[in-house]
């Protein structure tokens, strides 16, 4: 698309054919032709659109999207129009190849189709069995004054991933969606409440039909940023698109403003708890259902790579747990002169990771009486470490948790940053 400004927001509402991508194509082909939408268009398609969730095949049509988007591309450019939808893609994760959901956009002029991947894995379908979750998202940049943001199905039913890109400029959030009838009442009210809470216009793309067993709801919508429901489609094959006013946003944005406060009202040194008051905290997470991280060590001297290894260490789960040597055990382990920072400070600037969600202190020789006190569900130490020389890795793995080994990606140690330092 040229840099004219997005006029108008839409939607192609079709049944996914599993697998078929070249039939797929041709109904959103056959959609524009029949909508005809003018210059300036946004239009959503529906979640996995070219290929639906045929898991066992996914990785083998991902090898196809490259060409798909390209033909994509070059239908939107012939319409002047710019089109996004989620579909299978392989990526480079750690070095290994992973796939996962990712909504493109095509259209906009840039060398690489932009893309953002869906966080939040839908286990009931069993997505997170073949796909990876991405990163936190950025907003796309598409024609003149207009950042889109990116969410796609089950995404949806978490605030902060919406609230996160509007605070970064997005002013419409586009949702790309296979979403069922039974919950399709859940789906009109977390679409206007996304739209009310970050004062955005929202345009979600929903499939119809079935998948598997299961019916799928349609009502593809256009919301306003006051909630105002502008068009919706029904339960069969629909395509739409309306314009907008931009106005209605700014002027409710002028009268308050829910996404410019960003205040920070969180004190991290709260996060350095006794072992007491942990067990409790991690048994509350726990009956939620959350994932139990546990790591451990010294980082006397913070570093990159301290920071890289925690940060994949919260990624294998949703809780981090951060045991911490006292300043009398790392005496015994590396001798009288450290640690050079004390273990309030060391706790202190670890607490300011975002990764890091509680830490405690021990002084034993080693972290066993934390793990089996917590019992977490995941157990994480470099890939330096064997696992059967990893303490705890037996007493986790018999509580049905699982030992992850990460690789260290920097050469950065404490012990040679204490050298450097010493010869200067």
């Amino acid at each position: 698309m040229n840099e004219q400004m997005i006029s108008q927001l839409g939607f192609i509402q079709f049944a996914v054919k599993p697998g078929d991508i070249e039939a797929n194509y041709k109904q959103v082909e056959a959609a524009l032709g029949s909508l005809l939408p003018p210059a300036g268009t946004l239009l959503a398609l529906p979640e996995m659109w070219a290929t639906g969730f045929v898991y066992e095949d996914l990785a083998t049509l991902a090898g196809v999207i490259p060409a798909l988007l390209e033909k994509l591309e070059n239908l939107a450019h012939s319409y002047n129009i710019v089109m996004a939808g989620s579909l299978p893609w392989k990526k480079q994760i750690d070095g290994n190849v992973h796939l996962t959901n990712r909504l493109f956009f095509s259209g906009i002029c840039q060398e690489e189709t932009p893309g953002i991947d869906k966080q939040h894995l839908f286990s009931f379908w069993k997505e997170d069995q073949w796909l990876k979750p991405g990163e936190i998202p950025t907003p796309i940049d598409v024609g003149q004054d207009s950042t889109i943001g990116g969410l796609v199905c089950y995404d949806l039913r978490f605030p902060e991933s919406a609230q996160r890109q509007c605070r970064q400029g997005a002013e419409i959030l586009l949702m790309s969606a296979q979403w069922p009838l039974a919950r399709i009442e859940q789906w009109r009210i977390l679409l206007q409440a996304r739209a009310i809470e970050n004062q955005c216009f929202i345009v979600a793309a929903n499939a119809c039909g079935h998948w598997d067993q299961l019916q799928l709801g349609g009502h593809s919508m256009v919301i306003a940023p006051d909630g105002e429901v502008l068009v919706e489609a029904g339960e069969e094959q629909e395509s739409q698109s309306i314009s907008f006013n931009r106005e209605v946003q700014k002027e409710l944005r002028e009268r308050f403003n829910t996404v410019a406060g960003v205040p920070w009202a969180k004190d991290d040194s709260e996060k350095l708890l006794s072992l007491a008051q942990l067990a409790v905290l991690v048994e509350k997470r726990k009956k939620i259902g959350q994932q139990i991280v546990f790591t451990n060590g010294c980082f006397d001297i913070l570093h990159a790579g301290h920071v890289d290894y925690l940060q994949k260490a919260r990624k294998q789960g949703d809780f981090l747990v951060l045991g911490l040597n006292d300043d009398q055990s790392i005496r015994s382990i590396k001798g009288v002169e450290r640690p050079i920072n004390n273990e309030q400070h060391r706790a202190r600037v670890l607490a300011a990771l975002g990764c890091v969600d509680a830490i405690v202190l021990f002084g034993d020789d080693t972290p066993i009486t934390l793990i089996t006190t917590l019992h977490p569900d995941i157990l994480v130490k470099g890939a330096d470490w064997a696992e059967d020389e990893i303490v705890g890795a037996v007493e986790v793995k018999a509580d049905g948790g699982r030992v992850e080994r990460i690789v260290f990606t920097s050469q950065t140690s404490t012990t040679q940053l204490i050298q450097q330092i010493k010869k200067q």
